[in-house]
Formats: C-alpha cells, sequence, structure tokens
C-alpha cells in the first residue's frame, strides 16, 4: 500500500501515478569495475621511489623558522610557584639512590585519634595512595601453570594471559589486622620484587585495597598475599567489562 501525498493544485492524476511508480521502483545496481591499482604493482621493482626530489630550503631560512617556533615568553604562573615544592624525591632528607617509586608511596594512618580534630566541615579527606613493582626476572622459576578451572574460564571467555586482573583486600579478610597495616605489608612486598607485574592502590574513601596483576601471574599472587599477609576467605578475581572470572 501506497499512501501519497500531493498539493491541492497538483491533481493530475496521470502524473501522481508516475510519480508514486517512480517512488518505488528498485535502484538500478551498477556492476563496480574490476579494480586496478594506479601504481606499480611488480615486486622485482621495488623498492618505490617519489618521483620528485624532497624540498630543499637554505641555512637562511631554518634560522628563521627556529627563530618563530621559540616563543618569547613562557607563562609560568606566579613567581614563587615551585614545582617540586610536594615531590618527596627533592626534599633534602631523601637518601642517594632511593627510587622514584619508593618516593612517591604515601601512608596515611586512618586512625582518626592520631589525626587530631577534624576540619571544619566534619568531613575527613581520605587520599588515594599507589605502589607499583619493578620487573623480576628471578620470580619466573617460582611461577606454576594455570589450574585447569582458571585456564577454563579463559578460554571460555577468550582472555589472553596478559589481560590485566584485580584482587581485592577488604577489613573482613584482614583477620583482625587494621587496613592500613596490611597496605604497609603490601608495600613492602611490592618493593622488594615478590609480586610479579603488581600494582596496587588503597582506597580509603571505600576501605578496599586493589591489586592488579597479570593473569598469568595471579595465582602466584594470591598465594603470596594469603602467606605473607595473613589473609583469610577466599578472594575473587575481577577482569574489567568481564566481572569476577575465578575465586580462590
Amino acid at each position: 500500500e501506497v499512501v501519497l501525498h500531493y498539493r491541492p493544485h497538483q491533481r493530475d492524476l496521470i502524473k501522481l501515478q508516475k510519480f508514486a511508480e517512480a517512488a518505488v521502483k528498485e535502484f538500478p545496481i551498477r556492476q563496480l569495475p574490476r579494480f586496478t591499482p594506479w601504481f606499480p604493482n611488480d615486486l622485482y621493482q621495488l623498492p618505490l621511489k617519489p618521483k620528485k626530489q624532497p624540498p630543499v630550503i637554505s641555512c637562511e631560512e631554518a634560522e628563521e623558522l627556529k627563530r618563530l617556533s621559540t616563543p618569547s615568553e613562557y607563562v609560568t604562573g606566579s613567581p614563587d610557584y615551585d614545582c617540586t615544592k610536594n615531590l618527596l624525591e627533592f626534599q633534602s632528607n631523601m637518601k642517594h639512590g632511593q627510587t622514584l617509586i619508593r618516593a612517591q608511596t604515601v601512608h596515611r594512618p586512618l586512625n582518626l585519634d592520631s589525626q587530631g580534630a577534624l576540619p571544619s566541615n566534619g568531613k575527613q579527606k581520605l587520599k588515594r595512595s599507589w605502589s607499583v613493582s619493578l620487573p623480576s626476572p628471578k620470580l619466573k622459576e617460582k611461577i606454576l601453570p594455570l589450574s585447569q578451572e582458571l585456564q577454563n574460564n579463559l578460554e571460555r571467555l577468550k582472555l589472553h594471559v596478559f589481560y590485566r586482573a584485580k584482587w581485592t583486600i577488604e577489613q573482613s579478610i584482614c583477620n583482625n589486622q587494621n587496613l592500613e597495616d596490611v597496605w604497609i605489608k603490601l608495600n613492602r612486598l611490592i618493593k622488594q620484587n615478590e609480586l610479579p607485574s603488581c600494582n596496587a592502590t588503597i582506597q580509603r574513601s571505600v576501605g578496599q585495597i586493589w591489586i592488579f596483576c597479570d593473569i598469568l601471574y595471579c595465582e602466584y599472587v594470591r598465594n603470596i598475599l594469603r602467606e605473607k599477609l595473613s589473609l583469610t576467605d577466599k578472594m575473587n578475581l575481577l577482569v574489567h567489562k568481564f566481572g569476577i572470572i575465578f575465586s580462590l
């Protein structure tokens, strides 16, 4: 069924019928010609070379361009601004040889009694902290193959062993330990390169510690966490967009 709308002064039935027939007529299909490259396709004549030589500029033009590309003024904000003010690695009491990763690891205890009075708005500002591991080839001999259950899950989800996964530590599995104490112990493990491919963060606002690692090392990392941090109960392994893929 075709419904045709037309203006009052366009009542020529023959023209309207032809217009309607043309509207529902199938579009013509044009056969595309065979593709032929517009460049030489002879492998024996490679490499291809441009027909024209590259442009050449004089030394005077190069100096002029260099002068124009160098800004005359730099906006640096206030005169007394110091970008190294709050960076621990630039402090005078830092020992020589300490790495940037260690210098940027900050421990802030969650004990409210030792922090004095709260701010005027009554809310405590809780910050995140990060700790990042360094590569260590010595651990490869200690790492065992993945369990069959985890291998089956990876095959079912089509996940590669170098996908990043996340273990979560909550207060409920800390075996009567303070979450901050567990965080300090975890930092020590990471700095000593006992957790391969790991980086961790403490989310103080939600009371959790997140440990990220490659799936290839996840079971080894979980066993080290259980042994060295005295954790209880099972932990869930999460992968972004896939959710929980394994429990151990």
